[in-house]
């Protein structure tokens, strides 16, 4: 039965995104009232398009709106959810650093100086092999944000 709801939400969630995405390809179309017959050159095409995306920054818009509205909405169903507090310790943070290094394919840079500061961070920084510091960072415990500090 879990199955079948499941895919039910699936199969909607996915036409919801579909139809936003035609909604608001039809919906931000400048010349879909004008008719225009024939071909544009390409500088026009090139400046509709500019105006177009300057268009969707300006109103806070993405050009993967609709899939991020799936992915949000999917949030419910995920697999990890999200906590008030994550509680985080040196061990933790180091861990992490380590992950981000990883992910991005860096396996020359390390983790040093791990500790905890009194205004409910952690901080460490990344160091080459030869041990010089590139850059510093600071991890609030309870939410897990990262902020650069130098």
């Amino acid at each position: 039965m879990r199955k079948v709801i499941f895919a039910t939400l699936l199969a909607s969630a996915l036409g919801a995104g579909t139809l936003g995405t035609i909604h608001f390809a039809l919906a931000n179309d400048p010349d879909a009232d004008t008719g225009q017959a024939g071909t544009r050159s390409e500088v026009e095409e090139h400046a509709l398009g500019k105006e177009r995306w300057e268009g969707r920054e300006a109103m806070g818009m993405h050009r993967f709106l609709p899939m991020h509205r799936f992915f949000h909405m999917m949030r419910t169903f995920s697999l990890f959810a999200p906590v008030e507090d994550r509680a985080l310790t040196t061990a933790d943070v180091q861990k992490i650093a380590e992950a981000l290094l990883l992910w991005h394919g860096n396996h020359t840079w390390k983790v040093a100086d791990v500790k905890e500061e009194s205004n409910h961070t952690i901080s460490f920084a990344y160091t080459t092999a030869e041990g010089s510091v590139i850059a510093r960072f600071e991890v609030d415990r309870k939410t897990g944000e990262f902020h650069r500090i130098g």
